[in-house]
């Protein structure tokens, strides 16, 4: 039997992951009305780490059910998931976008870094308090 509590956790974290998700797709959403395709990845590849970051720093300071890796791993993961199914399959019905290293390689190598620098400091600093 699945226990509750770890799956209420892995939830938790889920919605972390798309809150992360979903801000930066309005960032693209917003920024596709307003500006050019390359401002908006530009605009895109800054957001992502500030808002996987901050989303990151308040999941270790409230929950911390797991590592920085695998925070950033699951993040990492949940995020590619949603591009390839959500994303490439049902609205663009391409997968053009992964042939977009500003687009899709750096934002995801950011997802990582961000969440993995965010955890090891917010741990490091839990742990001299």
């Amino acid at each position: 039997m699945v226990d509750k509590i770890h799956v209420a956790k892995l939830v938790l974290l889920l919605a972390h992951a798309f809150a992360g998700w979903m801000l930066c797709a309005a960032i693209i959403g917003i920024g596709l009305q307003v500006t050019t395709v390359e401002n908006t990845l530009i605009a895109h590849a800054i957001g992502v780490p500030i808002i996987f970051a901050l989303l990151s720093f308040m999941y270790f300071k409230g929950f911390n059910y797991t590592t920085p890796l695998q925070t950033a791993l699951v993040f990492l993961v949940f995020a590619i998931l949603m591009d390839f199914f959500v994303i490439a399959l049902l609205v663009q019905k391409s997968f053009a976008m992964f042939a977009s290293v500003l687009g899709t390689w750096i934002p995801f190598a950011l997802i990582f870094a961000s969440t993995f620098v965010t955890g090891l400091f917010t741990r490091r600093v839990n742990a001299h308090s």
